[in-house]
């Protein structure tokens, strides 16, 4: 490799880098959009959940088949990966396999390597086939069509590519094949390129490692538009996740805080307002728009993996529901983008008129919600569709007096008999009578 060659690679590779950490930082700027949230209690408890659950796949391997495969396709993400280090060194300074030089344990690595990326290209050759042939369910919910759909399809491509690419370009080695140690897939390959001249099979070796370094550096700056985005964001995700029991609701702060003002005997009704907050405006209740929810539920949005587990378990959606959990967040991620595409064109947030609720998610899909919990049991990254079902509904029902006819009873019930049931509270106890 002339030097040439060298500076067009540290041109590609700085391009491919700095357009990552470009998207990174508006990602980190779309994040903290969301209102500020205190995740940093119990530091043990949080290691040991991205530990079992990012890390170490618990979830996933729920359903055996699905995450085994997945499992594989994440250790080769990780291990095949490693290769990319001897790579840049290569195309930095015009080396070959500067890592030779290991000997034995270089040989085991390839080798490794080799068998791994067989391994990937086979599962991922599964995945299609149970995406398109077998045509699972819950990969073809409403939700999932156009960019969704095929954005699942083209990592697989991707991967097909990368590993058939790493496996091509060790075949056509002709230095490495001569070792003949560490070539434990390529070695099988490598015999239907006898024919080749020297010449020839230095070419194919050159575009294919040409190629496989520049498709890392696309697949790495992909990431950021595709719902593999969960490649990074889970690991943050399960450690910020809420450790409380499910089930369990905060209460908004707002209303604490005035209920605490109303019961405190020491307020004075009739104090003045204090100077400069005239024109200040109350905090709302609920979400209404992305930048009412919390950062960890904007992380959420994009760490969502559009698996599909938790809309297959959701009991509403079963029944024929316009609900879909997945369909919550992709919405909740759409809008997000869209907010943050507006403050990088405007320099500032602009109204642009619409927000999360009615524009993206609708009141129908918001109450059809039981509150069951099972999309969140389901996720195998810690996702929580419900506290953005919630919060979306306090807004309704707190700030638009827009909750169903059923649930205004019942809270009328219980604001003038203290239960739920429309009878006096004298006949409250009859049933023990029955």
């Amino acid at each position: 490799m002339d030097y040439l060659d060298n500076i067009a690679f540290a041109i590609l590779l700085v391009l491919g880098i700095g357009f990552f950490v470009k998207n990174i930082n508006k990602l980190t700027r779309n994040i903290k959009l969301g209102k500020d949230i205190d995740r940093s209690d119990n530091k043990k408890a949080r290691w040991k959940n991205m530990a079992m659950v990012a890390i170490g796949q618990s979830k996933m391997v729920k359903k055996p088949i699905a995450g085994v495969l997945h499992i594989i396709v994440y250790a080769g993400f990780i291990i095949v990966n490693i290769e990319v280090i001897e790579i840049i060194i290569d195309g930095l300074f015009g080396t070959h396999r500067v890592l030779s030089f290991l000997g034995g344990f270089y040989n085991f690595l390839i080798g490794s390597f080799e068998l791994i990326a067989f391994l990937v290209l086979i599962t991922v050759i599964i995945f299609w086939i149970r995406r398109m042939v077998i045509r699972i369910p819950r990969f073809w919910n409403k939700e999932m069509k156009g960019f969704p759909k095929n954005d699942a399809l083209y990592i697989l491509y991707f991967e097909m590519v990368l590993m058939s690419l790493f496996l091509l370009m060790n075949a056509t080695d002709v230095h490495f094949q001569d070792m003949n140690s560490g070539n434990l897939i390529s070695q099988f390959l490598s015999p239907l390129f006898n024919s080749f001249a020297p010449e020839s099979l230095h070419i194919i070796e050159r575009s294919a490692w040409w190629i496989h370094i520049t498709g890392i550096l696309v697949f790495l700056n992909y990431l950021y538009y595709s719902k593999h985005l969960h490649i990074l964001l889970a690991f943050p995700n399960t450690f910020y996740a809420n450790l409380n029991a499910k089930g369990k609701f905060n209460n908004l702060e707002a209303v604490t805080n005035e209920v605490k003002l109303m019961m405190d005997p020491n307020i004075d009704p009739f104090a003045a307002v204090p100077e400069g907050a005239e024109n200040q405006v109350p905090g709302k209740f609920g979400a209404s728009d992305v930048t009412d929810l919390n950062w960890v539920q904007l992380m959420n949005a994009y760490t969502c993996t559009e698996c599909g587990r938790c809309t297959s378990a959701c009991p509403a959606n079963q029944t024929g529901k316009e609900l879909s959990p997945r369909a919550i967040m992709m919405k909740t991620r759409d809008r997000l983008e869209e907010v943050g595409e507006n403050i990088s064109k405007n320099g500032e947030l602009v109204d642009d008129g619409k927000q999360l609720l009615n524009d993206y998610i609708s009141p129908e899909e918001l109450w059809a919600c039981t509150s069951c919990n099972a999309c969140v049991e389901e996720c195998p990254v810690n996702i929580d569709p419900l506290s953005i079902i919630i919060d979306m509904r306090r807004y309704l029902v707190m700030e638009q007096s827009a909750a169903p006819q059923e649930l205004n009873m019942m809270m009328t019930n219980i604001e003038n008999n203290g239960a739920p049931w429309q009878y006096n509270q004298m006949d409250r106890l009859n049933w023990k009578d029955e």
